[in-house]
């Protein structure tokens, strides 16, 4: 095997532990429901009932772009159904709780898709599950920030909302980031899907036509290799284009917390107790708004078909020292370049170097 090979397998390897995060819990209506944790419910033999499927995502990793076409991308590595679900009704509006708090240098787009269960979701094919987009957040030129930016200066939390006409019934809801900061290479986006069972109901009758989850995107699509580095990007948001009436996403503001409850079991013959809630959050509105326009995957963009080796280069010696995993170099960087102790400064592209 060649250096350069090893050196790849290496960075690799270092990406799947450097990967950062899953949805804590959800808040609809002031009520908390957890959802799974595959960093302690996976060991447990008698894990708790939740809302969020199953997943063999113990390192808080992604799904690479090479593994889009496969079921892992559904709902995230090895996934399976959740145990219940949460009941909201169409039109509510869902915050969706990140842990731990996003890193700044995972820049990119948050979207958010549904799928009709056609019964229970806690029994339902992930393969025949059609996802239809509800919002889809990119860049936004007027205030400079991705939308993974907008959710972190958002309490790590982005609010969705359920469209007012939709059928009622049993869905899956799709939250994901993309983070695109190895985006520039073949292979190098990161995709985070998360799912979560939902019961919803009202009194509309509009249901979207979807796409499977396999489908809904491939490694050379325009907002999957893509360089974001670049001034003021025109950035495509990936994937189907917004269902009719959908904007690219609601103002942002967190949720208060007044209350707890557990998954209802399918059928709802378990319905959910609510408690008093351990802690409050504080209601505020973000700072910064996504643009409302929709998005399709037709915008000329600027990607690469040239994949470069990255290099290693050893921590400097003196200066502000950087967290293992955190960004120490780049074009235009101008924060720590000195890795904490037991790292080194690794190249990934021309725009983004981490200690690893």
């Amino acid at each position: 095997m060649s250096k350069a090979s090893v050196l790849l397998a290496a960075l690799s390897g270092a990406a799947l532990v450097a990967a950062h995060g899953r949805v804590h819990h959800i808040v609809v209506n002031g009520v908390y429901y957890l959802n799974y944790d595959p960093t302690s419910h996976w060991y447990q033999t008698n894990p708790p009932t939740v809302i969020g499927w199953r997943t063999a995502q113990q390192d808080l990793g992604f799904v690479e772009p090479n593994n889009f076409g496969t079921a892992d991308m559904i709902c995230h590595i090895a996934a399976t159904n959740g145990g219940g679900h949460a009941t909201v009704a169409a039109g509510d509006k869902i915050s969706l709780v990140w842990d731990p708090v996003w890193p700044e240098s995972h820049i990119g787009p948050v979207i958010d898709y549904l799928a009709a269960c056609n019964g229970d979701c806690e029994t339902a094919s992930k393969e025949s599950l059609k996802f239809f987009k509800i919002d889809g957040a990119g860049y936004d030129k007027s205030t400079g920030l991705w939308a993974a930016d907008v959710l972190r200066n958002n309490g790590n939390s982005w609010l969705v909302q359920i469209p007012a006409d939709l059928k009622p019934g049993n869905y899956v809801l799709r939250h994901e980031i993309i983070a695109l900061h190895g985006g520039p290479n073949l292979n190098g986006a990161q995709a985070y899907p998360q799912c979560i069972n939902l019961k919803v109901t009202g009194s509309g009758s509009n249901l979207p036509s979807g796409i499977a989850g396999t489908s809904l995107y491939t490694a050379t699509d325009p907002g999957i290799l893509f360089n974001p580095y670049v001034s003021s990007p025109d950035y495509p948001v990936p994937g189907p284009a917004l269902i009719a009436g959908a904007a690219s996403s609601v103002v942002q503001s967190t949720s208060a917390i007044t209350s707890t409850a557990s998954a209802t079991l399918p059928g709802g013959g378990s319905p959910a107790t609510s408690s008093t809630a351990p802690a409050t959050t504080t209601t505020r509105s973000s700072t910064t708004s996504t643009s409302t326009s929709k998005t399709t995957v037709s915008s000329t963009t600027l990607k690469t078909s040239t994949v470069q080796v990255p290099s290693t280069t050893a921590a400097p010696t003196g200066g502000a020292s950087q967290s293992k995993y955190g960004q120490c170099g780049g074009s235009g960087w101008t924060g720590p370049t000195v890795c904490a102790s037991g790292s080194s400064c690794t190249v990934l592209n021309p725009w983004y170097a981490q200690c690893v």
